[in-house]
């Protein structure tokens, strides 16, 4: 048995909307859904696929060069696809900040303030400041701006009066209460003596009342708590196809609390899962589109080997469409442009610099980029230059042009950890 939640986030790797226990194989009738087991991992029941990567994580040093990373998850039931071998890890270089923080130095300390008050004991103050020699690149002082020290002033200040606490709530007068009259106070005092004013020099007395009422609370009616009725019938299933929820619902009415009685304690409301055992439609994917057709002349013209534009086609299929779900949006065959190459003489040129790759192996000393450039076939006569509408492999002459490859160590690449920890 497993936990079935209604769905599962992609982006996220998480579940939400519980259902409740049911068979694995019953939770995934449909694919949206999503399962945990007995470890606690949210798991979905749809095709694998790879998250997003997430951002780009902090440079691995707060100045000059570090590295920075991102990950990725593969979720779903199997193995996601990796044609460029991407990896779950990427690594690339970064700096935060082209230098590091130099600290400073204190100036001497400046004179002393006056003190903070004008009668009895006080406080003052002195600075110094952060110049000897100011600190650069962010850097600071270590230690205080400020020193305080106490002082007085060797004259007496006056004492104000406060106020003590409440004492306790006297009794009621009456012993009940008449309806439609105004209802008698019960009083509490207390007392200027927290501490007294001071007689020599003169304090100022509490302000405010030293006497405080409250109405009586009247005799109260007796007390009915609340009782819970039968339970209602369930509602519909929440769902046509797979696992869903069911509702009962029941009312505080027998009886209904009152004078200040007891609500009735429990939920007014409880759901269980009920099960429609049909598989849930499941909307058709494109598969990947099939090798481009020979290169085509759009008329008897001879187009091989010369600059003249020929045309050729590529397909693909929408599979996986169940249960009257929708069809795949989109072209099913597409047409292009093209060049036919193949078995051509060519002369050979060496290709631009390709972009620098990711830092491999994305973890560890020996991390490094690389970038190369390579022989290719000089396109330079025809009037596209982009090599992806070029057909067929033409007999390119490298003589003298060896592939250059570039290599750079990434720095501050944080060490190799398990996986798994």
């Amino acid at each position: 048995m497993v936990d079935c939640f209604s769905s599962f986030t992609l982006s996220t790797g998480k579940c939400s909307g519980l259902l409740g226990q049911v068979k694995k194989d019953d939770c995934c009738l449909n694919s949206n859904y999503g399962y945990k087991e007995a470890d606690g991992v949210c798991r979905s029941c749809g095709r694998p696929a790879w998250s997003e990567w997430t951002r780009w994580g902090e440079c691995s040093v707060s100045c000059t060069e570090g590295v920075s990373q991102r990950r990725r998850s593969c979720y779903g039931i199997g193995d996601c696809a990796d044609p460029e071998k991407l990896g779950k890890v990427q690594t690339k270089p970064c700096v935060k900040k082209d230098c590091c923080p130099v600290e400073g130095g204190w100036s001497e300390w400046g004179e002393w303030q006056l003190c903070s008050v004008t009668c009895g004991n006080g406080m003052r103050k002195r600075r110094r400041t952060c110049s000897k020699p100011i600190p650069q690149c962010g850097g600071s002082c270590s230690g205080a701006e400020e020193e305080t020290t106490n002082c007085s002033t060797e004259i007496i200040c006056p004492t104000h009066g406060g106020w003590s606490s409440w004492g306790n709530w006297g009794p009621c007068p009456v012993t009940c209460l008449y309806e439609g009259r105004k209802p008698e106070k019960e009083l509490r005092t207390r007392t200027c003596t927290n501490p007294p004013p001071s007689v020599v020099p003169r304090g100022n007395d509490c302000e405010g009342s030293d006497t405080d009422g409250r109405p009586c609370s009247g005799r109260p009616f007796c007390l009915v708590d609340g009782n819970w009725g039968a339970w209602t019938g369930s509602t519909p299933c929440s769902v046509t196809c797979g696992v869903g929820q069911q509702t009962q619902r029941r009312m505080c009415d027998s009886p209904k609390p009152a004078y200040g009685g007891r609500q009735c304690r429990g939920e007014e409301q409880k759901t269980g899962v009920c099960v429609i055992a049909v598989p849930c439609p499941v909307n058709g994917m494109w598969t990947e589109w099939s090798e481009w057709s020979p290169c085509r002349p759009p008329s008897t013209r001879k187009m091989k080997c010369n600059t003249r534009e020929g045309i050729r086609r590529r397909e693909r299929d929408c599979v996986d469409r169940k249960h009257n779900e929708s069809v795949c949006e989109g072209e099913i065959v597409q047409h292009g442009n093209c060049y036919d190459i193949s078995d051509c003489d060519m002369k050979g040129v060496l290709s631009e610099w390709s972009e620098w790759s990711y830092c491999k192996p994305y973890c560890g000393r020996y991390s490094e980029q690389t970038r190369e450039r390579e022989c290719v076939a000089d396109i330079s006569k025809y009037r596209s230059q982009d090599r992806s509408i070029f057909a067929g492999d033409p007999y390119v002459n490298c003589e003298g042009l060896e592939t250059q490859i570039e290599r750079r160590k990434c720095t501050n690449v944080p060490e190799c950890k398990d996986e798994n920890e």
